[in-house]
């Protein structure tokens, strides 16, 4: 008997079986860092006085957070990473040819289900949205992957969550773990693996799956992960058939949990009981339904992050912007999350729609997610974001505020000026 996760696990330890609480040393299949994490680790991996990566096919540097360069100081920190790349023949991705490393990363076919992936960026829990057990780690411990193919861990216990019935109209990922943070707390699933699954989680795009597995982390747990089904299934042959440049073998383990699998925990929802969330400061559990939001006049809307950047979240908030001119009291800016994203947005005609409505479209980054550049805070500004944290300081001063909220609710109240529903506008 296993969960999901332990069972993946297992099978990266030469193990049949593993539980919780135990430490172990598990092989990855891809070893991921950025702009601002791959330094440090580089650095690490240099004292260790070993002279090449363990596989650089599985080993992926993506400059995002500061790039393109803001200042000297980050463009030192990219032309690190950069000569760091090149020197050990490692997979890196260049401004022009990139985009946030949780969204190129399946996009490109990277990531396979039943893998262990951990990255040195806490929002690595992403990819668990494709069945894979993914999780952030330390810079130091990232150089020790990089060298040695081999992580070291406690195996986390594993919390349950059940999504039963039909989703509401503007209810999406977002909106399911906003609420579930806001029922559990941001230590709610501490070091522990959330496993979603459900009607609802079912029936959820892979953009959805890929916000939730994301915002584990914001519950404070070590990974979240989802099986693999026909969408999943379906998206995995996108990548194929798009041609994505991986160049990895596509075959891949399938694991799902036994029935009799121990659980730390089993929560149980109805999403037909949710409507659209907003997180207020000055955190992600901090959560309200939209309906009581109250008037809260904003100064920015942000759409675009890990979180939120893919296709289908632009397309949502296309339908809302079309046709709507963003209220002249705020500025919003819109970030697809990679080069594909923006370009199929392009052909769609969403950039059209957003830049008609009076939106800035920026080309890929986190930029201002974390109060890096391109939309940074000023002291008492109100910000609503799909990003995934409002902790102070958070996107700019300390003395801003960010509200976080789906691709849909952002779009509303980039037009009304205000946090509001898609329903005020859109009926």
């Amino acid at each position: 008997m296993g969960t999901l996760a332990e069972k993946i696990l297992a099978a990266h330890c030469g193990r049949e079986k593993v539980r919780p609480g135990e430490f172990l040393n598990a092989s990855v299949d891809l070893v991921l860092a950025n702009d601002i994490t791959a330094p440090l680790a580089i650095r690490e991996f240099q004292r260790l006085g070993v002279s090449r990566v363990f596989d650089a096919a599985k080993v992926v540097l993506v400059p995002d957070h500061f790039c393109p360069n803001k200042d000297i100081s980050s463009a030192e920190q990219a032309k690190l990473v950069r000569e760091f790349a090149r020197q050990q023949g490692v997979v890196y991705f260049e401004v022009g040819r990139m985009g946030i490393e949780h969204v190129i990363l399946p996009e490109q076919g990277f990531v396979m289900p039943g893998e262990v992936i951990v990255g040195a960026d806490s929002h690595t829990c992403t990819h668990g949205a494709l069945g894979a057990f993914a999780t952030g780690m330390g810079s130091t411990d990232i150089a020790v992957a990089m060298a040695t193919g081999e992580i070291w861990m406690k195996v986390p216990p594993t919390i349950k969550f059940i999504y039963h019935g039909k989703l509401g109209e503007w209810v999406g990922g977002k909106d399911l773990i906003l609420y579930t943070i806001g029922d559990i707390g941001v230590d709610g699933a501490l070091y522990s693996v959330m496993e979603f699954c459900g009607e609802a989680i079912e029936a959820l795009p892979m953009e959805g799956r890929f916000t939730m597995a994301n915002m584990a982390i914001e519950a404070g747990a070590k990974a979240g992960i989802c099986d693999v089904d026909y969408k999943a299934e379906e998206y995995l042959r996108g990548t194929v058939a798009k041609g994505k440049i991986s160049g990895r073998s596509r075959s891949y383990s399938v694991y799902r949990s036994d029935e009799d699998a121990e659980y730390a925990g089993v929560i149980e929802y109805d999403v037909s009981k949710i409507e659209p969330q907003v997180a207020f400061p000055h955190l992600p559990s901090n959560v309200r339904p939209v309906s009581q939001a109250g008037d809260v006049e904003l100064d920015q809307v942000l759409i675009g992050s890990c979180t939120n950047g893919r296709l289908g979240d632009l397309r949502l908030a296309a339908e809302i912007l079309k046709g709507r001119q963003v209220n002249s009291n705020l500025r919003c800016i819109v970030i697809p999350g990679s080069q594909q994203v923006y370009l199929d947005a392009l052909k769609e005609g969403l950039i059209e729609t957003f830049i008609g409505a009076g939106i800035a479209v920026s080309t890929p980054t986190c930029g201002p997610c974390l109060g890096g550049h391109m939309g940074v805070l000023a002291a008492g500004e109100r910000c609503l974001s799909t990003t995934n944290r409002n902790f102070v300081g958070r996107m700019g001063s300390p003395d801003a505020e960010v509200y976080l909220a789906n691709p849909a609710v952002a779009a509303a109240s980039a037009v009304l000026g205000r946090i509001g529903s898609p329903e005020e506008i859109a009926g």
